[in-house]
């Protein structure tokens, strides 16, 4: 299934510009877990602006990043399988840190904010970047049912592809896909 779900995922962003076209026929697929009663942000859609604070405290919004690829993660310290995940996306984000087209953003919805995660980032040697949301706003605007929840979000600011449960971000098929996806003109 972990295959599958790779290859999918590939295969969606490298289509980023039919993304109207394959995007809802594709989500069923790409979306594996549990269901919420609510339609989860689909592939296709433009992706929900927000603004947040990061653990440095400046503010980010969405909107500030468009014209970068955003790698959106919803997660939780108290999550085992986000845990799990961490490692993988620093590997992902050591692999893309000095394209600067090209962002990680990872929303935690720790309701004790900083004072959790701050130790855990620290602890685990992350080095992305990290947004407080003790209010799970971007999870409301985005329907997130579970965490993680990850998002990959083009140049436009439109969902190109969307992943509920943990996945492993360092394979090589990702990265490919995702240089395809920044390197094409559409994305």
């Amino acid at each position: 299934m972990k295959s599958k779900t790779l290859s999918v995922l590939g295969l969606v962003l490298v289509a980023a510009g039919m993304i109207f076209i394959v995007g809802r026929a594709l989500l069923p697929l790409l979306s594996a877990g549990p269901d919420s009663g609510e339609a989860p942000v689909a592939a296709g859609e433009m992706a929900a602006d927000f603004k947040l604070q990061s653990l440095s405290g400046k503010p980010v919004t969405l909107s500030s990043l468009r014209g970068k690829v955003v790698f959106l993660n919803v997660w939780a310290t108290w999550c085992g399988p986000c845990r799990e995940e961490m490692p993988s996306m620093e590997t992902l984000y050591e692999a893309f840190k000095d394209r600067q087209d090209f962002v990680i953003l990872a929303v935690s919805q720790d309701r004790k904010g900083r004072a959790a995660v701050q130790p855990f980032v620290e602890k685990n040697h992350l080095h992305f970047d990290v947004l407080l949301d003790p209010d799970n706003v971007v999870g409301d605007a985005y329907n997130v049912s579970g965490v993680p929840e990850t998002f990959i979000i083009d140049r436009k600011g439109r969902i190109v592809a969307h992943h509920m449960g943990a996945f492993d971000w360092s394979q090589s098929d990702v990265r490919q896909a995702l240089n395809e996806l920044l390197d094409s003109k559409q994305g």
